[in-house]
């Protein structure tokens, strides 16, 4: 933050974890700047209550909010509902603060509003920049969290959170620091963006690629015949039509109920495979702690495809040799034939037209899924080994760049998140002095 000036003079605030603060800013508590407003919940058994035209704000819904004011909720109530639970109306411009599952989102009321007992409004007791707030609040969710009590869930309490201590700039300071931080999270944000947005392009670039290969083959020129699947389309004419149960075993191997209950295991959830195909969040479990649906053992080089929730497309590729890898019966387990490279399934099932086939043939609305059957029966079109190697090869090396790519632009996004936190801290504490930026546009 060097390239800000400080204030010239500054004085102990007599808080530790906030520390020097400019000479003319005050340290109140909370409760001397705000009134704190419980939420409430009307019966959900009461439908006169429900789906009415009052916001009715959750933590759910600050959440899901990607700028400071909240003008809406995904369930509404009714002034009977209103009427008949603990929730109040406050005003346009209160902060409203999540105080429990968790502790720390935050917002400014776009609307007048309500809450349930997740969260709490903030109204001010005098004139207040709700925004310099709200930058406030948020640059402490951190100590707010450490505040928080509870043995069931953490929740933080009106008597802690009306103990916080807020710094209390004058209201030209306070819209001043406001406007600046405005201005500049903005430009950070821009950028997340658009930073974002190419990790989204260069992964469809992947996804397409990995189809276009396993399903075309990586010679233009070559002849093309009728598949004579539609999902599938023309296929390389050299290569022969099967179906995947013809081609791999379908879970071959399922640990026994009678194994010891002290058998460690290493477990394999839906949750533990990424949106490429990685696995992360591995679990050491033994047996007698594990779920009943940690029966599937695995071998390296078998596949993985998830048969629930088939729109997640938990997909992956087992490399590792160890004999304790287990996972869900949430997953079809594939185990390639002689005539199949492992890791050439493992793609084929990764590819656009495969992923969009299994959920098509998913059944349920909230939770479809397929049998493992019904994978067993999808067509395939299949080159001989030695072009499944080179696709596998030429597939490895593209998808390994894209990765270090993808990786590299994450890195970029969170150290922008890092200097935008950094940045709302330094300002709303007053270790740099943005006054004359506070109404002007800056570069980043």
């Amino acid at each position: 933050m060097s390239r800000y000036k400080r204030y010239e003079r500054y004085k102990d605030s007599g808080v530790e974890w906030i520390g020097e603060i400019p000479e003319h800013w005050g340290v109140k508590p909370l409760k001397r700047v705000f009134k704190i407003i419980n939420g409430g919940t009307p019966s959900s058994s009461e439908e006169s209550y429900w789906n009415g035209e009052i916001v009715w704000v959750t933590p759910n819904d600050l959440s899901k909010l990607t700028e400071a004011c909240i003008v809406d909720s995904e369930r509404k109530i009714t002034q009977d509902g209103l009427h008949n639970c603990s929730a109040r109306i406050v005003p346009k411009g209160s902060i409203v603060i999540s105080t429990r599952a968790p502790i720390g989102y935050v917002a400014i009321a776009g609307v007048p509003l309500c809450t349930n007992q997740g969260c709490k409004s903030l109204v001010a007791i005098n004139k207040v920049n709700p925004k310099y707030f709200y930058y406030w609040m948020h640059s402490i969710s951190f100590y707010l969290n450490v505040l928080g009590q509870g043995t069931t869930f953490i929740e933080l309490s009106n008597s802690s959170l009306s103990m916080v201590e807020l710094l209390t700039p004058s209201i030209n300071e306070q819209k001043a620091i406001a406007n600046f931080l405005d201005q500049k999270t903005a430009g950070i944000d821009g950028l997340i963006a658009d930073k974002e947005k190419l990790i989204e392009l260069l992964q469809e670039k992947r996804q397409a690629i990995i189809t276009e290969a396993v399903t075309k083959g990586l010679n233009q020129n070559v002849k093309m015949k009728d598949s004579g699947i539609e999902w599938i389309g023309e296929i390389p004419e050299h290569w022969r039509l099967s179906k995947i149960k013809y081609e791999s075993l379908i879970n071959n191997k399922t640990l026994s109920e009678s194994t010891d209950d002290d058998y460690e295991i290493e477990y394999i959830d839906i949750s533990s495979v990424t949106s490429i195909g990685g696995i992360n969040d591995v679990q050491s479990l033994n047996f007698k702690d594990a779920p009943s649906r940690a029966r599937r053992i695995l071998s390296k080089g078998d596949t993985i495809v998830s048969t629930v929730r088939t729109y997640l497309k938990a997909i992956a590729f087992i490399e590792n040799t160890q004999s304790n890898l287990i996972c869900s019966t949430g997953f079809a387990v594939l185990t390639p034939l002689s005539k199949v490279v492992p890791k050439y399934l493992f793609y084929l099932m990764r590819s656009e037209k495969y992923v969009n086939e299994i959920v098509r043939r998913s059944v349920g609305v909230s939770y479809p899924a397929v049998n493992a059957s019904d994978i067993g029966d999808l067509e395939c079109a299949l080159p001989d080994r030695d072009e499944q190697m080179y696709i596998v090869e030429y597939l490895d090396n593209f998808t390994m760049q894209i990765n270090q790519l993808v990786n590299d632009i994450q890195l970029q996004i969170q150290k922008l998140k890092e200097y935008r936190q950094s940045l709302i801290s330094e300002a709303v504490t007053g270790k740099i002095d943005v006054r004359e930026f506070g109404s002007i546009s800056e570069v980043i």
